[in-house]
């Protein structure tokens, strides 16, 4: 209640008085002591509410409290303080061109705080996509970004974040996963960055597909418990032991519990399919999508609802309208004074013409916690489908994983309808949780107790997400254990790690699939024991007949039914023939392809140079090549080709002041959601269970589980990115990552609003104290 209604509420004794003064000198008396203790409880209250202000204020511009949040907010702990994470939208523009793809991709962050912040937002894109654009919006100035070794792009990004410019800067951190960062966004401001890159289109038994990685897995990373050691060249005797995962604070980011708030970074996609021949149909998997017929070659499709939440993979896929599907695609592409060729070609499918050879497949299914929900029973119903697929001539096991494994039978046993039954029970009988330790389950698989049995054909299938940080110690693994076994991945998932799987089946020499959802287990496991019973297309050699060339694959691989030879060359000149020989079964095979006869193409020379640097990392992983030769190629290959690489990053600074001077740079890690189908439980539930009960728990703190020109695009890039600004901004609030106990008790700010508070409440107390007095004098004086 305020000063007067304090004051009026007194009610003083006046009988003393009444007997010791005359009457109109006790009423002045009382005038005069009503009037003071009015004025003077006011001033003091005054002045309490005006230091009390402080800390309101104070509390507004530098620290929130997870009790006093309403519903869209999220709570990132900087240091000892909390703040409102800036909120994150993104548009998805892909032109397919043949046997190309274009991507852009622009990145709204709206800084909805009093702060200044970074954002830093980690997220995927296609492992085998060529980054090599990067711009930055702010107003209606557009900032190009360029290509420059990693450490010298994050000193020049620092430099620029610490002296207030506005900057962005585009790090990989795989393959798959990058890592964007927007330092020196103001109150209320809306950054754009848009990124743009190239990718081949995938081909496979006359399909063709492109898939768009939408949200970044929560990564396993197990702790460093089978080491490796570098020793100091100096011969001291001390050393250092490897972590498997040296980078696991930069690939792990917060992710929200779908049960508790809604999702976050809505996404829009547009495809703008110009497939090159007459096409039959055209499917998204996982998403509902509207497709304009432009021409009997060209599609534009958009997705039905408008902006969605990046919690899955977009998948699509299209297939030709003739009989029969081109099997050969030859492309070209001149780059300064070099050539470039890009060359698909799809063997013939033979029947056998021998028995086929017994098989020794060994089942290896992942039922850690990030598998838990719909994607455990698409890994079970995979497995079941696997061995109903089984031969009475072929042996088999099956190996069960989590943070332990399992193997069925001590050593692979008959197909016989016994075992078969056992292994299903087994199968049908699993449960996720736990850790994804990969690497002892891919040792157990590739243990081969019948190296000398070689009329067994031995296949490993590997069912799983994929979802690890360790990913470089698996591919070793892998590498060094691999001898006669063929390595089948298969893809698990709404949002698996593709790298990884692509990566393991290449080094193993067998193929990548991937099932996204429950509906697509028969049809693509089908798909993958054709390929496993039917001949593979071997001992493939590629020349040029008339040209010096630098080819990629360096190896060309073992090819299965339906998959396509994608190779791609730097030529000395476009002159002559490709020629093209292997073996089908037992048959001879061939092919010559005249380079006269090659279309134009976009962006061959990017695809070129992103090849090469798969080569150059697979050729370290198989001891071909030492780092040091791994690290020197790598390095030139992005510098050439203006690319982002592990050593290459994107930088564009802002050289207009944006930060005033003296004012704190607060950093904001940007959430994600939870990849479809996935049960939050299962991934952070134990540990999170932990932390709800501990009141000084990081609200959202993962858990380390269980788991152109620009002055011709200016215009029309800043007004499509505001469009999708506004659009995106409104389809999805970010909110809270997790439960946060109301009794939180926050930190001291580092401004002094403590202090104020508490010079409030003595002044307070102090007219309290005032009036209590006052009080007491007037009954005396009654």
């Amino acid at each position: 209640m305020g000063a007067t209604e304090i004051t009026s509420t007194i009610r003083i004794n006046h009988s003393s008085l009444d007997e010791l003064q005359p009457r109109e000198s006790r009423a002045r008396v009382r005038v005069w002591q009503v009037g003071t203790t009015k004025i003077l409880t006011a001033i003091v209250l005054a002045i309490a509410a005006f230091f009390m202000s402080f800390h309101a204020t104070a509390r507004a511009e530098s620290q929130l409290w997870p009790n006093q949040m309403k519903s869209g907010s999220l709570l990132l702990r900087n240091g000892n303080e909390y703040v409102e994470a800036p909120r994150l939208g993104a548009d998805y523009d892909l032109t397919v061109s043949g046997p190309t793809i274009r991507g852009r991709v622009t990145q709204i962050f709206h800084n909805n705080t009093q702060n200044w912040v970074e954002a830093v937002y980690v997220y995927p894109l296609a492992e085998d996509g060529a980054v090599d654009t990067l711009k930055m919006v702010i107003g209606e100035r557009i900032v190009v970004g360029e290509i420059k070794e990693r450490q010298t792009a994050r000193a020049i990004y620092e430099q620029a974040k610490a002296s207030g410019y506005k900057a962005s800067l585009i790090e990989q951190e795989r393959p798959n996963i990058f890592t964007n960062s927007v330092a020196n966004i103001g109150p209320g401001e809306t950054v754009l960055v848009q990124i743009e890159y190239q990718q081949p289109v995938k081909q496979s038994a006359g399909t063709f597909s492109l898939r768009i990685p939408l949200v970044v897995a929560p990564r396993y990373n197990p702790a460093p418990v089978a080491q490796t050691v570098d020793f100091k060249t100096d011969g001291n005797g001390w050393g250092a032991s490897n972590d498997p995962v040296p980078d696991r604070d930069r690939i792990t980011s917060p992710v929200l519990d779908p049960r508790e708030h809604g999702p976050v970074n809505p996404v829009q996609i547009t495809v703008r399919l110009q497939a090159g021949f007459p096409l039959a149909d055209v499917k998204s998997h996982h998403h509902q999508i509207s497709t304009e017929n432009v021409s009997a070659d060209t599609q534009v499709i958009k997705l039905v609802e408008g902006p969605v939440p990046a919690d899955r993979d977009f998948e699509l896929t299209w297939t030709s309208a003739a009989q029969r599907a081109p099997s050969v695609g030859l492309f070209r592409e001149r780059v300064g004074d070099d050539d470039y060729l890009l060359a698909f070609v799809t063997p013939p499918s033979l029947e056998q013409t021998q028995e086929q050879r017994a098989r020794e497949a060994i089942f290896v299914i992942d039922n850690s916690g990030s598998m838990g929900g719909t994607s455990m029973v698409q890994a079970k119903a995979s497995l079941i489908h696997a061995l109903d697929r089984l031969k009475p001539a072929d042996r088999f096991n099956v190996i069960r994983f989590d943070n332990t494994y399992d193997v069925l039978f001590p050593d692979s046993v008959a197909a016989n309808a016994e075992n078969v039954a056992r292994a299903k029970s087994f199968v049908s009988a699993l449960e996720a949780r736990g850790g994804t330790e990969m690497v002892p389950a891919m040792k157990a698989a590739l243990t081969d107790a019948r190296a000398t049995e070689s009329n067994l054909l031995r296949q490993v299938v590997f069912l799983t997400d994929g979802a690890i940080g360790n990913d470089q110690q698996l591919l070793d693994t892998l590498a060094a254990m691999r001898g006669r076994s063929r390595v089948f991945m298969v893809g698990i998932g709404s949002a698996p790690n593709s790298f990884l799987m692509n990566r393991a089946a290449e080094i193993g020499r067998g193929t990548f699939t991937h099932i996204g959802s429950v509906d697509q287990v028969e049809q693509r496991m089908r798909a993958l024991f054709e390929k496993l019973e039917s001949p593979a297309v071997t001992n493939l050699a590629v020349s040029f007949s008339d040209a010096k060339a630098d080819i990629t694959p360096a190896v060309a691989p073992d090819l299965y039914r339906g998959e396509p030879l994608v190779m791609a060359a730097k030529l000395s000149a476009l002159a002559g023939n490709l020629e093209i020989k292997g073996r089908i079964g037992d048959r001879p095979w061939s092919i010559t392809l005249p380079l006269t006869n090659a279309a134009e193409g976009k962006g061959l020379s990017k695809l070129w140079a992103r090849r090469k640097i798969a080569d150059a990392e697979v050729a370290r992983t198989l001891r071909q090549a030492t780092p040091e030769e791994t690290d020197k190629i790598i390095t030139a290959l992005g510098l050439d080709h203006q690319l982002v690489t592990r050593l290459t990053s994107l930088v564009a600074v802002d050289k207009t002041p944006s930060r005033p001077e003296g004012v704190r740079l607060v950093k904001a890690d940007l959430p994600l959601n939870l990849p479809a189908g996935w049960d939050f439980d299962k991934v952070f539930g134990e540990k999170l269970q932990l932390q709800r009960k501990d009141d000084r728990a990081e609200p959202n703190a993962p858990s380390q589980d269980t788991p152109a020109t620009p002055q011709r695009d200016a215009a029309t890039i800043t007004s499509n990115m505001k469009v999708a600004a506004a659009r995106n901004m409104q389809a999805a609030p970010i909110v809270v990552a997790r439960a946060v106990n109301n009794s939180v008790m926050l930190p001291r700010t580092a401004t002094d609003a403590q202090l104020r508070m508490m010079i409030g409440f003595a002044l307070v107390a102090l007219s309290l104290i005032v009036l209590l007095i006052t009080r007491m004098k007037g009954r005396l004086v009654s």
